[in-house]
Formats: C-alpha cells, sequence, structure tokens
C-alpha cells in the first residue's frame, strides 16, 4: 500500500538522492512557478513535522527573501566599477582594508539601514587614531555616494558633513576649571565624564557600561581595539559617585531597563553644555578626559606599566601624555614615595 504523505510532500531524488521536498507553486506574470523546499529526511520525525508546519504558516527561514542592497552587492559593484580599478595599487590597497572591514561585520545587512547615529559611533570608536577614525568615515560617504548616484539606489548619505579629525594629533585633556565645572553639567555627561575619569576607557565603552561591571574593589572595563574585557581595580571616588546615583535599569547610562543610552545622545548633550561655558572650552572634547586621565596616574606617581594596567592605552600614548604631566606634582610624588621607603628600612 503507498504511503500517504502530507499535502504539498513530493519525494524526489536528485543527485542520486531520494528525499522529501515541500512542493510550492505560484503565478508569475502569467506563467506557473514552481519551487522545491528540502525536508527533513525521516518524514515521521518530529523534525520534520516542524519543518513542514513552519512553511505552511509561513515562519520558516526557507521562505525568507534575502535582503536587497546589501553591503556585499554595493562593495562589489564598487569594486568592479572604474571609480575603483582606475585608483592607483596602492590606494586600492588602502581602501581595500576598510572595504573588508565593513564587509566582514555588515555584508547581509541592507546599505539603507545605516543611521547617522551609528556612523557617529564608528567614528568616535577610533578616536586614538584619527587618521583612521576619519578615513572609515569617508569611505562610508563614498561608498553611499556611490549607491545613489551611480547604481541609483534609493539610500541617504548619512556620512555626509560628519566633523572630522583632521589633522590634529591628539585630543587636549581637559584644564582643571572645566573639571571644577562639571557640577553644572546635566547628570547624564556629569555621569559618562565620572566613568571616563575613574575607568580609562574610550567614551562610548564608558556609556555602555553595567553596573554588573561594578563588583566590590574591581570592575570589569572593555578594551574597544581588542574587543576584549579586563579586570581592574575601582577607584573609590567613582565607587561613591555610582552608589549616589540612582539606578534606572541594567546599565549606569541607562535608556531603558535593558538599553544603554546611545553615544550620539549623550554627545549632543555635552557640546550644549560645552557651549554654555564659553569659546576657551571648545576645543575639548569627552575623548580628552581619557588623556586626562593618563596624566593624573603620572602626577600620583605611577609607573607606565601600572598606568598600562589601568587605561590599556599604548606605551608611545603613555609618554606623550606623561609629558603633559606637572613637574611640580611628578617631584612631589617621587620625593613622597622617596621618604615612604625610607621610613618602612
Amino acid at each position: 500500500m503507498k504511503r500517504s504523505l502530507k499535502p504539498y510532500v513530493q519525494i524526489k531524488t536528485v543527485g542520486g538522492k531520494t528525499r522529501a521536498y515541500y512542493r510550492m507553486t505560484w503565478l508569475q506574470d502569467g506563467k506557473r512557478r514552481e519551487k522545491f523546499i528540502p525536508l527533513p529526511s525521516d518524514i515521521d520525525s518530529a523534525e520534520f513535522d516542524r519543518a513542514y508546519w513552519a512553511i505552511r504558516s509561513g515562519t520558516s527561514p526557507a521562505l525568507k527573501k534575502p535582503e536587497k542592497d546589501t553591503w556585499a552587492d554595493l562593495i562589489r559593484a564598487y569594486r568592479t566599477h572604474p571609480k575603483f580599478t582606475r585608483l592607483a595599487t596602492s590606494t586600492k590597497r588602502a581602501y581595500d582594508r576598510i572595504l573588508n572591514e565593513i564587509a566582514e561585520k555588515n555584508a547581509d545587512k541592507p546599505v539603507r539601514s545605516l543611521t547617522r547615529a551609528q556612523v557617529r559611533a564608528i567614528h568616535a570608536k577610533y578616536v586614538d587614531t584619527p587618521r583612521r577614525a576619519d578615513w572609515m568615515v569617508q569611505i562610508i560617504s563614498l561608498l553611499l555616494n556611490f549607491a545613489r548616484q551611480t547604481l541609483d539606489w534609493k539610500v541617504e548619505n548619512v556620512a555626509e558633513g560628519i566633523e572630522l579629525y583632521g589633522k590634529q594629533r591628539e585630543f587636549e585633556p581637559w584644564p582643571d576649571w572645566m573639571i571644577s565645572k562639571l557640577e553644572t553639567a546635566p547628570a547624564n555627561v556629569r555621569t559618562v565624564a565620572e566613568l571616563i575619569l575613574g575607568t580609562g576607557q574610550r567614551p562610548n565603552a564608558a556609556i555602555n557600561m553595567r553596573h554588573d561591571d561594578f563588583h566590590g574593589e574591581w570592575m570589569d572595563v572593555l578594551d574597544e581595539k581588542t574587543d576584549t574585557r579586563i579586570e581592574v581595580y575601582s577607584p573609590p571616588s567613582l565607587r561613591a559617585f555610582l552608589a549616589s546615583q540612582p539606578k534606572r535599569g541594567a546599565h549606569i547610562l541607562a535608556k531603558n531597563l535593558t538599553e544603554p543610552l546611545g553615544y550620539s545622545a549623550v554627545e549632543k548633550a555635552f557640546r550644549a553644555w560645552r557651549a554654555s561655558l564659553g569659546e576657551k572650552a571648545r576645543p575639548f572634547t569627552l575623548h580628552g578626559l581619557r588623556k586626562l586621565a593618563i596624566i593624573r596616574l603620572a602626577e600620583a606617581g605611577c609607573t607606565d606599566a601600572q598606568i598600562q594596567s589601568i587605561t590599556n592605552q599604548t606605551p608611545e600614548m603613555i609618554a606623550y601624555y606623561r609629558a603633559r604631566a606637572s613637574r611640580k606634582r611628578l617631584s612631589k610624588a617621587a620625593i613622597t614615595l622617596v621618604e615612604r621607603n625610607k621610613s618602612e628600612t
């Protein structure tokens, strides 16, 4: 007796292998079309039933239409176009490094889903290498213009007009007078400033910190360059500040119960507050607080190794900002250490 199969199921032999398929049919331009979707081999199994009913209900991943106009599509089209192929070899090599990074992380994502806030966050992520940060924004802008003007895609260039870091070497550490003004800053600006100074992290990493990153005398901080978390000592002053703040969610700077505030929202509030301080505050950014953290550690008498263990900065960067430290404070810290050692021997 011939076995009864579920509706739309057919047994087919393809490439010498026999298995069950779900047969879909539809009309397109007056012509009958069909598609066969493979099903699990054991037609009596629960796995088969789940796959079958997922197709019938329209929830099967096999029915999902591939995204159109993805970053992979855009980068592929750009690399085959004369706009790219006619570039000098060295320029193509430089472009390729950024293109590969974009494709690796976003290949299947639709280009139209990119937001201006996301571009700003990418720019901020690479702040310790300003040239690379600017390069990322410029390549994204180039690709979006290519999509609009050459491929006629309906996308907006959300990278256009974002202020670049330019040729400046590094960000200026905040002066004492500006630190003292933090008491007048909005709560989210004051909090992110305390987190950056206390952890030595980049602003974006500080904004994303959670309450459970702090446990007793220790805290987990993120090195965004290597995407690794490091356990370091938590300054008592930072712990005291956080203990005085209300908890509104899992994150210290909470948007809601489960999400942190976005970088753009915090940075916008900072810029408004900075403007209220007058023109002399204009050169300073949130990133300058991280540099101030290095200087303070140097002035406190910390060695390069100790500063690196706290901030995870490169030796070159530590040396650069150590040179900005106050010689008076450095000498006091050094003599204090010598005197302490004398008293202990």
